[in-house]
Formats: C-alpha cells, sequence, structure tokens
C-alpha cells in the first residue's frame, strides 16, 4: 500500500474533520492542557485518524517518536490460512480455537499466523519511526501450553455455548465446525523470538502481570466475591469485541441466548477459582 508522505488536515466540515471529532477533540484540549501544566508553549502534540490495518503502512516514513499498542497485538489480521476454508473445517471440529482437542496442526497455523502479523508490524512500524524511535506494546498471551489456562479457558466457555445450542437445533453445527477465532496469546519466548528474527529492535524491557478476567473487579483476592455479576461482567464486555465476528458468521438471531449461556458458563467456572488474563509488556527501541 502507498503511504502519502505528506498528511493533508481534514477542515471544519466532515465527521472526520478535527472540529467535528471528540476524540481529536479530546486530543486538542490534553495539548492545551500539558502546555499550560508545564508552562510552556513549545509542547507540540499532533493527532491523526488514519484507516486501515496496523498489519502495514499507516504513516509517513521517519515521522513518529513513539509507539504505543495496547491490547491489539494479540488480534490476527485474519483466521490462520489453513482454517479459513469450509473443506479444513475438520482440523478444528466443535472448537472455535486452540483446545485440548485440537491437533498440533491448529496450534502451528495459529502460530505461523501470528509470526506473519507480527513481524510485519515490526517491518512497518520501523519504517515509520525516526533513529532511535521506542514502542511499547501490550497484548494478552500466556505462560505455557496454548490448550492450559484461563484465557483457553474462556473461549472453551463460548464454544460450549455454541455446542449447546447445536443440540437444540438453534445454530448448525457444520457454522460451528467453520468457526474460529482470529486471536492468539502467544508466549514471552515465542514473542522475542519473532522480534529478534525481524531485525529491527531491541528488547529494552519485557514484564509480565496478571489481571482479573471482570475489569471491575481490582481485589487480589483468589475468590469472587458475586460470581454472577462478574460472569455478566465478562460477558457484555467480550460480546462488544466478538459481536460483528459472531454475526457475520452465525447472523444475528442467536446473539442473546448466547451471551446469555456464555455469562451463565463464565459465572459457574469463576466460583470455583477466580480467572485471569496474562499480559505481555514489552518495550523496545529501534535499531541505527
Amino acid at each position: 500500500m502507498k503511504v502519502e508522505q505528506v498528511l493533508h488536515m481534514v477542515g471544519g466540515v466532515g465527521g472526520n474533520s478535527y472540529a467535528n471529532n471528540s476524540k481529536l477533540q479530546l486530543l486538542m484540549l490534553y495539548g492545551k492542557q500539558l502546555r499550560e501544566n508545564k508552562g510552556a508553549d513549545n509542547v507540540n502534540l499532533y493527532a491523526v485518524g488514519l484507516p486501515g490495518s496496523f498489519y502495514g503502512r499507516l504513516f509517513p516514513t521517519k515521522t513518529v517518536h513513539f509507539f504505543h499498542s495496547s491490547y491489539s497485538l494479540m488480534w490476527l489480521s485474519q483466521v490462520p490460512q489453513g482454517l479459513d476454508e469450509k473443506s479444513c473445517a475438520h482440523l478444528n471440529k466443535r472448537n472455535i480455537y486452540i483446545a485440548d482437542a485440537s491437533s498440533s496442526i491448529v496450534y502451528h497455523l495459529y502460530l505461523n499466523q501470528f509470526k506473519k502479523d507480527f513481524s510485519e508490524f515490526l517491518r512497518s512500524r520501523s519504517k515509520e519511526l525516526i533513529f532511535g524511535g521506542k514502542m511499547v506494546l501490550s497484548f494478552l498471551g500466556r505462560k505455557n501450553s496454548p490448550a492450559i489456562g484461563d484465557l483457553f479457558k474462556l473461549w472453551s466457555l463460548l464454544a460450549d455455548a455454541l455446542k449447546s445450542m447445536i443440540s437444540e437445533g438453534l445454530v448448525e453445527e457444520a457454522k460451528v465446525n467453520a468457526f474460529n477465532l482470529p486471536i492468539y496469546a502467544p508466549l514471552m519466548e515465542e514473542v522475542k523470538s519473532i522480534i529478534e528474527m525481524e531485525g529491527s529492535f531491541h528488547v529494552d524491557e519485557a514484564q509480565t502481570f496478571e489481571t482479573n478476567w471482570d475489569p471491575f473487579d481490582d481485589s487480589t483476592d483468589n475468590f469472587v466475591i458475586n460470581s454472577t455479576l462478574s460472569g455478566q461482567n465478562v460477558a457484555k464486555y467480550l460480546r462488544t469485541v466478538l459481536e460483528p465476528l459472531l454475526i457475520c458468521h452465525f447472523g444475528g438471531d442467536i446473539i442473546e441466548v448466547l451471551f446469555s449461556r456464555y455469562a451463565q458458563n463464565i459465572t459457574r467456572h469463576i466460583s470455583k477459582e477466580k480467572a485471569k488474563f496474562v499480559v505481555l509488556i514489552l518495550a523496545l527501541k529501534l535499531k541505527v
């Protein structure tokens, strides 16, 4: 894709204009407040809204000082090649992600797609950063086998909800067999290996931490006070993410029932033990 080396600002007309876009307005207000707090007029802050995928070029060459990518890079650019056709549905039958019953082929297809996408992300950002530019990346990962752990369980609970609807004739089994989530939670070692192989960045720092499934539960206890409420919270925010994918594949008629059952499945799971996401954070510096 050709990237414009000069970005033209949109005036005060249209939904993408600075005047009418609330997100850009907020950023401009933040810049004003930042300058006032620092007592200086030379704090420059630029905002731009660009269409396109971050798995490719977005910004002009050597124009960006710093990138921060938050909870995006676990999403793949597509369902892994090899699982994206109806003829391959048998490879991950009745699963929607890597599962206990999945063959090793499924795991390697997911890993290969992540390698391809993440390498392209690194290449694209390396061309857009100035010399010595930096990035901070945070995204979901894992600590062990892809078919073990809380993130695996989160998707298997959704698969269970879909399978319960098969038995009642609410969903076609063939459609469930053909559905795979375009997401991959890597090991930190896998991420570092791809960064080293791509070759554009040094890893300045890398850390791993855990956070609760329920974003409204910030306690460090190993039990959930209200598992029903937490189950509903988790299902609701995942619905905002997953609903477009599910409607595109299954249609909109199943959504209410599906997420009601999903919430119930989550509630039962976290009533036994609190579940957590593994989050990977990396600070990268462009090689000179």
